[in-house]
């Protein structure tokens, strides 16, 4: 008998629950998925060159350049444990987490890991088309706080914040090549909060189909 993999959650899974809990309880019981338009493979593409560039600072024991010129530098260092990282930044393994009741995962994939003594604080690549707004941020809440729930509820101490590092372009040179912005955004998290989020999914799932819809999926 073929044992039965365990339901996944994922930090965009949650998101969507925030968004609409009647989408994401009809997605995880398979019944229907909200339609999701055709994904670019520029952030993919722009996702793998960072990665491969600042691992070539780790291990040279340094920080990039668009690091340091926001004054991150004594005491904080990149996660040297590629064969790790490797895991953690993979989007089908990734930190992970099984409720015991339940069953249900809850994973995620992070870009990098910085740390500071014997703390970790998770560094992720945001890439856009326009400068930041005030509130830009703000969208990556929910996925920061479960970030160092994983981390915590896998036996790492973290800091309370975490790092988002946003690239958008600035001009094109005179010999063709494109360059970038960068911003660096220091965010206060709450790792609590990330396991509230998890158990909130949990029981929703375990109850009837929520009655009340969005746009998407009022008519399923």
């Amino acid at each position: 008998m073929t044992e039965q993999k365990p339901l996944k959650l994922s930090p965009s899974a949650i998101n969507l629950m925030l968004e609409c809990p009647r989408c994401f309880w009809l997605e995880k019981h398979k019944v229907w998925k909200r339609p999701s338009g055709i994904f670019p493979s520029l952030p993919s593409g722009m996702d793998k060159v960072l990665k491969e560039h600042f691992d070539k600072f780790m291990e040279k024991g340094e920080l990039p350049p668009e690091i340091r010129e926001y004054g991150i530098g004594n005491g904080y260092k990149l996660f040297n444990d590629k064969a790790k990282l490797e895991i953690w930044r993979n989007n089908r393994k990734g930190i992970q987490y099984k409720d015991k009741t339940s069953g249900i995962l809850l994973m995620g994939a992070v870009d990098n890991i910085l740390s500071k003594g014997k703390k970790l604080i998770v560094l992720d690549y945001k890439t856009r088309g326009y400068p930041l707004k005030e509130d830009t941020h703000e969208h990556y809440q929910a996925q920061m706080d479960i970030y160092n729930f994983l981390l915590r509820k896998n036996g790492y101490a973290t800091e309370d914040y975490t790092y988002l590092l946003f690239y958008y372009p600035r001009e094109v040179s005179e010999t063709g090549e494109l360059i970038f912005d960068t911003k660096l955004i220091k965010m206060k998290t709450n790792a609590k909060k990330g396991g509230e989020y998890f158990k909130d999914a949990i029981k929703l799932l375990e109850r009837d189909c929520p009655k009340k819809g969005c746009e998407w999926c009022e008519k399923v």
